[in-house]
């Protein structure tokens, strides 16, 4: 059982109070590694080095220095690719084709804000002859980054690609549940020549080191990804010593199927289907993930007799076999909470079209936490379509009327992520424009591009995130004034 300290300083040193949590592994329910378990001493170590790293060697590279070291180390997580893979497969449960998608995802941020480092332009303003007025931008200082457990390395890659990019040093807490990749990287990041304090990691429960985090006075900005609930506490911890926040929290996201997807040209209806399916991937903990589907009252019946051959047809399994497209939540806790969910389904009367339970695979993954891809026919009033579930769990509805499909769609609390299936252009850039959701796909679905903006409307959070913008959230605007006449000024 390997055992992960905290990494300080360039250093891998056991929390301050000495304790460690044990990890376990999804597939199986067996312990095979420790971390440290952080606490306030330790995220005050950590901000207090990275403090350091801004006046030392960090903190006097250009932004093509810079870039250059985050450019290295993206390549350097290529080179480590396997191992990266197999060790986010086995942390999150994942199945070993999507984690390593996920770490070429890591590698691209890394290379992409490696790249924008050094174009952040200032301006110069015209004001009154003898004066030049320019604008210049500088890092915020230290940043803090608290990272999920369903995409540890991806949205370690955005938030900290852009942070570092404008010159910022991190300290980093990865979640509890799924933290290892994020740790193998500071050693990648070390041995690529990143200076000491510019990343710091400090692991733990979020109640302990989170919340220190959130909270602490010597930190300038906070980037949150996860629920809404503890995004308003980090943003409230965060208000109090005026820090800003870029928050990405929940979704509900509608994945809409007009009547034009069934037509003679079965091809188009094949990738429809696809798209409907993508409620499981990465076993549903995805933000962004189409749990709702809205289906015209014409295809319906039509439309789901393929659909639930082809949720049928998935193969749940190790995640470390190549031939599992879903493999184990990622903790024995979020399974109970989709558990949970299923019940609530069915208590509320929805039609179990497909799966509503737990998957009990055999011999060494009989005590792993699966749970069957689920089907819902229901209405969107339901608390199974109003509220986020993270698991591979879709709620189905009909509707008549263009009008109808929109009002559902924007009927919840949530706006992050919308799917739309037609092969009308102007019903599709209509759709586009009317849905309230920060990123809509048009036949398509969980395409993520490194330089496309990402973020929600409502309650699914604050700012963007993947894209040239990003680099605003990471640094602060400095106005300089100066006068080159010899005249005196006379303002009084």
């Amino acid at each position: 059982m390997k055992t992960y300290g905290n990494f300080i300083a360039n250093n891998w040193q056991d929390a301050a109070g000495g304790e460690f949590i044990t990890v376990r592994d999804p597939s199986n329910g067996q312990e095979f590694a420790r971390i440290a378990r952080g606490t306030r001493d330790d995220i005050d170590l950590a901000v207090r080095s990275a403090r350091a790293a801004l006046s030392g060697d960090w903190g006097r590279m250009t932004p093509t220095e810079r870039g250059r070291v985050l450019t290295r180390i993206s390549a350097a997580v290529l080179r480590n690719i396997d191992l990266l893979t197999e060790l986010e497969a086995r942390d999150v449960g994942k199945p070993v084709t999507q984690a390593r998608a996920d770490v070429v995802a890591l590698a691209r941020y890394l290379e992409f804000y490696g790249g924008a480092a050094d174009k952040v332009h200032g301006d110069t303003i015209p004001y009154q002859n003898g004066f030049t007025v320019l604008t210049v931008y500088e890092p915020h200082g230290v940043t803090g980054h608290i990272i999920p457990w369903n995409y540890p390395m991806q949205i370690l890659g955005r938030s900290l690609g852009a942070a570092l990019a404008m010159g910022n040093a991190a300290v980093v807490k990865p979640a509890e549940e799924a933290c290892l990749t994020i740790l193998e990287f500071a050693r990648i990041a070390e041995e690529e020549g990143l200076p000491s304090g510019a990343l710091n990691i400090v692991t733990g429960f979020g109640s302990e080191a989170g919340a220190a985090l959130s909270e602490h006075p010597d930190v300038n900005h906070i980037s949150f990804t996860g629920s809404v609930r503890t995004g308003e506490m980090v943003q409230a911890a965060a208000a109090k010593n005026a820090v800003p926040v870029t928050l990405e929290l929940g979704g509900k996201s509608p994945n809409i199927f007009f009547k034009d997807v069934m037509a003679e040209d079965d091809d188009f209806f094949d990738k429809a289907i696809e798209g409907f399916v993508m409620f499981a991937l990465n076993q549903g903990e995805v933000c962004t993930c189409p749990s709702r589907a809205l289906i015209h009252e014409s295809i319906y019946e039509r439309f789901m007799e393929r659909a639930l051959k082809r949720v049928a047809a998935i193969i749940q399994g190790d995640p470390r076999d190549a031939a599992t497209m879903i493999g184990a939540q990622a903790s024995g806790e979020q399974l109970e909470k989709i558990l949970s969910y299923i019940d609530i389904g069915k208590q509320e009367g929805a039609q179990v079209l497909a799966g509503g339970a737990r998957a009990m695979l055999s011999g060494d993954l009989g005590g792993g936490f699966y749970v069957q891809p689920t089907v819902f026919h229901g209405h969107n009033k339901m608390r199974i379509f109003q509220e986020e579930i993270f698991g591979p769990v879709v709620s189905v509805t009909t509707f008549k009327t263009d009008e109808e499909a929109l009002s559902i769609a924007n009927d919840t609390l949530y706006g992050l992520g919308a799917g739309i299936w037609s092969r009308d252009a102007n019903r599709c850039y209509r759709f586009g424009r009317a849905i309230q959701a920060g990123r809509v796909w048009t036949n398509c679905y969980h395409a993520y591009p490194a330089h496309a903006a990402f973020g929600g409307y409502k309650q699914s959070g604050i700012g963007r995130e993947t894209h040239k913008m990003m680099l605003d959230h990471y640094q602060q605007t400095k106005n300089l004034l100066v006068s080159y006449s010899p005249k005196k000024l006379g303002f009084f």
